[in-house]
């Protein structure tokens, strides 16, 4: 599965890594959030160096809708619910400060993209509430929304009640990330591509290790979704999740807007233009859920291309692909320094499947702060969300998320140990956890391979399930993946699963 963006992006592989080498700061992670901050940090005189463990714009970068707003289906009615409006208007203007940012690199960079009208939308009149939330809260933050009458839409499929905001951005976001890397190198930085850090350490020199060896730098930033270190808990903040995108060619007419749903199944629609992406079509997104928790992630990609095919019946489906980002308990992403990294480490997480807005946000918030500029000069978002409190609800949401998690963990090593091996081989495609005596054991056949790996996630041992789309092992605790033959793909895991 490989996302529409990536189809026609060249591939920016860097330099050979030198061990021992040290810089002003060492970025893990080669997305947006990584390459954005990295930038910024370079043209104020630092030396930096990035390490990438896959590609540029690999995961959460490369794999979206590509959909820039500032309008997010109900996150402001959901945040505002439990929250006062100043941490809202923070919120709103911060991603402001992204999208402004992101476009006028796009403008200098000539990477090309579009003004949409963004839509948050209700299927069903049940949900019509929460679009008229939205309307509030999104006024009450600024944000010149605007009423719109359904029939008005003129999409095929059902709308109940809709609200709008327009000037907002469409754009291939494999192509910003990969003109953010190129601008990063030619501002004399130092890429390396191919290479996993497998930990970081703050005393008595920070540092990252890697497989080749190790950098030294001043500061450390964890643009990595997840991150790879366990300091601050944030495994047990966030909640990684999954959602689908398929792209498809149609000689009917697509929607021009960007439209998102308030109500499940959520349905994510966008077309592209030539102007915002590699060719025209129609982008079809949704059916999220919590990483290894789903009965059939297959089923979740069918299922959008099925309701596609029912409303735009010429449709020709031409890539599927998938997304991973976490979400905040609170929906506000944590950036900022790590806890106990002696404020030598910072991170970023917590996007909530708004990237794009958010990401640029991060990366001015983190370049600011290794860079020390004083309180008084940064903007008053920046301190807003930085002193946000958090609230009962918030306590009470992450209390049912990692209780969730819990019964998933239990769930899953119960469902092992009651499987045993020997097993019958498993079908192309499929795979299966059983218990090879007390030790769980992943069985997965994938192209015509039939592999045992350990079923057990080297980071805290959540029990391991098979994605039937992608034919990966997924951790339903905190997120990490694996591919069928255990090296790790994604998530706060650092280590590949064992071969058995």
């Amino acid at each position: 599965m490989e996302s529409l963006w990536r189809t026609g992006t060249s591939r920016i592989t860097g330099t050979p890594f030198a061990p021992g080498s040290r810089s002003d700061v060492v970025v893990v992670g080669a997305g947006l959030t990584g390459l954005a901050t990295a930038l910024m940090l370079q043209r104020a005189g630092r030396a930096v160096t990035v390490i990438e463990a896959g590609e540029v714009a690999q995961l959460a970068t490369g794999s979206n809708t590509g959909k820039l707003s500032l309008l997010q289906g109900s996150v402001l009615s959901t945040l505002r619910r439990h929250h006062y409006a100043a941490l809202v208007k923070a919120y709103v203007d911060a991603n402001r400060a992204g999208m402004e940012w992101l476009t006028g690199f796009a403008e200098e960079a000539g990477v090309p993209f579009t003004r949409r009208t963004a839509y948050s939308y209700a299927q069903t009149d049940a949900a019509a509430s929460t679009v008229d939330d939205e309307f509030d809260t999104a006024r009450e933050a600024g944000l010149d929304v605007r009423r719109v009458d359904p029939d008005a839409l003129d999409v095929p499929f059902p709308v109940a009640s809709a609200i709008a905001l327009t000037d907002q951005v469409a754009l291939d976001p494999a192509r910003i990330a990969e003109a953010l890397a190129e601008q990063f190198v030619a501002a004399g930085g130092t890429l390396h591509t191919g290479l996993r850090v497998t930990k970081v350490h703050t005393l008595p020199d920070p540092r990252v290790d890697t497989a080749e060896g190790v950098a030294f730098a001043d500061h450390i930033v964890l643009a990595t979704g997840a991150p790879i270190a366990d300091r601050g808990l944030s495994f047990a903040k966030t909640s990684g999740l999954r959602s689908y995108c398929v792209s498809f060619t149609t000689d009917r007419p697509v929607p021009d807007g960007m439209l998102l749903s308030v109500d499940g199944p959520t349905r994510s629609i966008r077309s592209v233009t030539t102007g915002d992406g590699p060719a025209a079509g129609l982008i079809v997104g949704g059916n999220g859920h919590p990483v290894g928790r789903s009965e059939s992630e297959r089923a979740a990609v069918d299922d959008l291309v099925d309701w596609t095919r029912r409303y735009f019946p010429e449709a020709v489906e031409t890539h599927r692909w998938s997304a991973q980002d976490y979400q905040s308990h609170d929906l506000i992403p944590f950036v900022g320094a790590l806890p106990r990294g002696l404020g030598r480490i910072r991170f970023a997480t917590g996007y909530g499947k708004w990237g794009l807005s958010n990401a640029p946000w991060a990366a001015i918030r983190l370049s600011s702060e290794i860079l020390g500029v004083p309180w008084r000069d940064r903007p008053a978002w920046m301190t807003g969300i930085g002193t946000r409190l958090t609230v009962p609800a918030d306590i009470a949401q992450g209390a049912v998320e990692n209780a969730r998690v819990g019964a998933a963990a239990a769930a899953g090593w119960a469902g092992a140990l009651t499987t045993r091996t020997p097993v019958p081989k498993p079908a192309e495609g499929e795979g299966v956890v059983a218990a090879r005596g007390v030790e769980p054991v992943a069985i997965s056949t994938v192209g015509g391979e039939t592999r045992a790996v350990s079923a057990v996630c080297p980071h805290l041992g959540g029990i391991l399930s098979w994605n039937d789309a992608e034919c990966t092992w997924d951790c339903p605790l905190h997120a990490s993946r694996f591919a069928a033959d255990g090296t790790r793909l994604e998530g706060p895991a650092v280590r590949d699963l064992e071969a058995r």
